[in-house]
């Protein structure tokens, strides 16, 4: 899959930095600019860091900052998710012998813990910050849907217990959200909340391991969103479309491997719609 080129850096800020460098030193605005610098260098640790800055400065983000905190924090979370992934394969593979297993074990928590930190960071920044600043219903629906893919990546790698709490963090995470959707009228057709819908269903194949709630909740978001898609904008119809896409893939998917016998997760998740 060929990965869209990224939007040009806003070079207008350029002179703006130069000439008020004395003055913007870790102002909101620089390092907004400097999180966008860091995505265009694949420095994804260090755009976190510079749009962790900005949500601790007291005032809620704008939507342009809500969604370069996503994607930094996305790419994080999401090259650990690989490793965890890859090394977990390698180590659990048939043949694997004792000793080799052994060398690979402290590297595989070694990421473990990365990916427990990471996730666990983000968490705070929601519940104490992002989540109570929330002033509208579009915007709380977005970060409790965050709130509720973290806690789907903690459960992905936990077990026992652990994994039983970060699922049903999870759940009520996402159900929050769904009750918002309604009583904010954020309409079936919302790029928002069809993202929502797309990762709680994936939530419901992988973690929870009920395909027949997945299904219904992919079947009749994709339905009521489809009825409502007249109402949308030209831009939140690109958006949508492109999730409504997700959903009837992943409906094929899941449909095929109910017929087929085959209950197992399919590796492709709804992730991706949080750069949208």
């Amino acid at each position: 899959k060929c990965t869209p080129p990224k939007p040009l850096l806003q070079l207008s800020l350029v002179p703006l930095l130069e000439s008020n460098r004395t003055t913007m030193s870790g102002t909101r605005q620089e390092n907004v600019f400097m999180a966008r610098l860091a995505e265009q260098a694949d420095r994804h640790e260090d755009m976190v860091e510079y749009m962790k800055r900005v949500a601790l400065m007291g005032t809620e983000l704008t939507l342009d900052e809500r969604n370069l905190l996503s994607v930094a924090y996305k790419h994080s979370v999401g090259a650990r998710r690989q490793a965890w992934r890859a090394v977990n394969l390698l180590s659990s593979r048939d043949g694997v012998s004792p000793s080799v297993t052994e060398t690979i074990k402290p590297y595989h928590l070694k990421i473990e813990k990365e990916l427990n930190d990471t996730c666990d960071d983000v968490l705070k920044l929601l519940q104490e910050h992002l989540i109570p600043q929330a002033s509208d219903s579009e915007a709380k629906v977005f970060y409790l849907k965050m709130k509720g893919d973290y806690y789907r990546y903690l459960a992905e790698f936990a077990s026992g217990d652990k994994r039983t709490k970060c699922a049903q963090e999870a759940h009520d995470s996402y159900q929050t959200a769904m009750e918002t959707c309604t009583s904010g009228n954020l309409p079936p057709s919302h790029p928002i909340r069809l993202g929502l819908a797309l990762n709680f269903s994936v939530f419901y194949y992988e973690v929870f391991g009920s395909p027949d709630k997945a299904c219904a909740l992919a079947k009749s978001s994709f339905d009521e969103a489809v009825s409502a898609a007249s109402d949308l904008g030209e831009v939140d119809y690109q958006d949508s479309a492109q999730i409504l896409g997700l959903l009837h893939d992943n409906l094929q998917l899941w449909t095929a491997s109910k017929q087929a016998g085959d209950d197992k997760p399919p590796e492709q998740d709804g992730t991706n719609v949080e750069d949208l």
